[in-house]
């Protein structure tokens, strides 16, 4: 009899010092090279592929072992079991196929779910295949798991246009050298079926897929005879929704074929509900249910679709062991696997991805790739090197060297996290992501040389304080009263004194004479004004 899965906290492995040096980032327009073969853009042209290192790895066949390389990092806090080490870099077996799960609660990704795609895209470059599975079935009852109230309930529509969203942006993010990446043209998986079990629905005709029967003696297991998997873009990772299998279950096939194998002093023993049990609040029987929802998603992916890995943050321990439970008791087979990361917080133990606006958002929609920069660019010195080695896929040897840097007497401020910014904006946004956001910067920066025109200004506007003015309004007028008037600063008093020493700047042009006056080739383009005072505090005044 398969025993119960068992949490291991995994320690540092010796053996992981030379793994994660071969990978490094790699620009979108190189993502249609082979995943062996991509080359960070720090790295030089003469140096050895990847393949070729990879070659020289202590792992069988050369094949580098992506949870040693998420360990060195920091990225795994706790795997059901120590045989997913040896199942990811065994060449025997086909690549493992790796689901993370995100509830549409909003139209866009946020920073908390950022780490899931990092750990999908790791398990891409060392040849596996991601799975993201979007929870337009789950998302409607709500994940209790690190929440003291029950999540708000959406309607549908709501729904419908966040798992779109959603869709498009892990489209670009895991796709992003795919040109139908999130334009709504990649082929879709069919995973509905009005006949049969509720484990066979999404079976298809003509193909097999069985990777596991091999391994564990049942024949029986798995897709015996169909199901050509289409796996969407470029063969790396494919997104579904889950409601596309839970539409056609009835309650009652569920609890015939699903809820029998659920005991629920165990679901009760799990930590998100025993917390959720201790509140004044408690906990609805919907909320109660969230784990066999999830967990009979792991076992409808494990044994419809090949997918053996479910990796989430370390609040959704609960759910995965719940799925790789199931699939031992109903399939009574081994080889599906949990892996969870530590939830992103900062060094003073604080969540990491909240601002004073709010969520800092993936999407470009929510938040502009120059905000998205600017928070990372942020990132005070003792958390910096830490989130070098979880957010960014430069190789540990690099970033060994920027931290050695930082001790040095001659270390330039802000380095590595500008080195950590443009890793971050590159990665979610693209090349054209972090030039807008690095253009955005440079305009904004007082003192800068850059020329200013009316559609660099009007690109930032959205990020900074702004405000219109008729033409007659702003000509001529004193450039303390106009800094008053539109709300930079709240005296002239305080103008004047900033002028002083050194602060104010119009159109990014520092102004020391308080008799300055606005002229009319002050004004960009006959369209706006840019004021600064300090580094910081902005007003875009238009001209109208």
């Amino acid at each position: 009899m398969a025993t119960a899965a068992s949490r291991t906290f995994l320690p540092f492995h010796p053996k992981l010092l030379e793994v994660s040096r071969i990978f490094s980032y790699s620009p979108r327009h190189r993502r249609n090279l082979p995943l062996l073969l991509r080359r960070s853009s720090s790295q030089s042209a003469a140096q050895p592929t990847l393949e070729a290192q990879a070659r020289n790895l202590d792992s069988p066949a050369g094949i580098p072992n992506v949870v040693d390389i998420l360990q060195e990092r920091g990225l795994v806090e706790s795997i059901t079991s120590e045989s997913i080490r040896s199942a990811c870099s065994n060449p025997s077996v086909s690549p493992l196929k790796v689901y993370c799960g995100f509830d549409p609660t909003a139209e866009s990704l946020h920073l908390g779910n950022l780490l899931g795609l990092i750990v999908l895209s790791w398990f891409q470059r060392c040849g596996h295949k991601a799975v993201a599975v979007i929870g337009g079935a789950t998302g409607r009852i709500g994940d209790p798991s690190g929440k003291s109230l029950e999540r708000p309930e959406l309607d549908i529509e709501t729904l419908e246009k966040n798992s779109a969203g959603i869709k498009n942006l892990i489209s670009k993010i895991l796709g992003g050298g795919n040109s139908d990446a999130g334009t709504g043209k990649e082929k879709a998986l069919d995973v509905g079926s009005e006949k049969g079990s509720i484990l066979e629905t999404g079976v298809r005709e003509n193909a097999s897929l069985n990777p596991h029967s091999e391994n564990n003696g049942n024949s029986n297991f798995g897709i015996e005879k169909n199901a050509a998997l289409d796996w969407r873009l470029d063969d790396s990772f494919t997104i579904l929704n889950n409601y596309d299998w839970w539409k056609d279950i009835t309650l009652l096939d569920f609890l015939r074929e699903v809820g029998r194998f659920a005991r629920v002093g165990v679901m009760m023993a799990k930590e998100s509900v025993k917390k959720r049990l201790m509140s004044e609040e408690g906990m609805s029987y919907t909320e109660f249910t969230y784990q066999l929802l999830q967990g009979y998603d792991f076992l409808y992916l494990f044994k419809n679709m090949g997918v053996n890995v479910q990796i989430g943050g370390s609040d959704q321990w609960g759910n995965i062991t719940a799925g790789t439970e199931l699939i031992r008791k109903i399939l009574q087979v081994e080889g599906a696997y949990g892996l969870t990361f530590s939830l992103l917080l900062k060094s003073d133990g604080t969540k990491f991805g909240k601002s004073e606006g709010g969520a800092i958002w993936l999407s470009a929609s929510m938040l502009s790739p120059y905000k998205f920069y600017q928070y990372f660019f942020s990132v005070p010195d003792v958390d910096v090197v830490r989130f070098l080695r979880i957010l960014t896929f430069l190789s540990m040897e690099e970033i060994r060297k920027l931290e050695d840097e930082m001790k040095k007497p001659g270390y330039a401020p802000n380095t590595a996290q500008r080195r950590l910014a443009e890793e971050v904006t590159r990665f979610v946004h693209g090349e054209e992501g972090l030039a807008e956001a690095l253009k955005a910067t440079e305009t904004l920066r007082p003192g800068a040389e850059t020329k200013l025109d009316w559609e660099t200004i009007e690109g930032i506007a959205e990020d900074v304080p702004s405000c219109s003015l008729a033409y007659g309004q702003v000509l001529n007028s004193s450039l303390v009263d106009l800094s008053v008037s539109t709300g930079l600063l709240s005296s002239k008093s305080a103008a004047r004194r900033l002028m002083k020493q050194g602060g104010l700047y119009l159109n990014n042009r520092r102004v020391d004479n308080e008799a300055k006056v606005i002229e009319a080739g002050d004004i960009v383009d006959e369209k706006v004004l840019l004021l600064s005072a300090g580094k910081k505090n902005k007003m875009v005044i238009r001209i109208c």
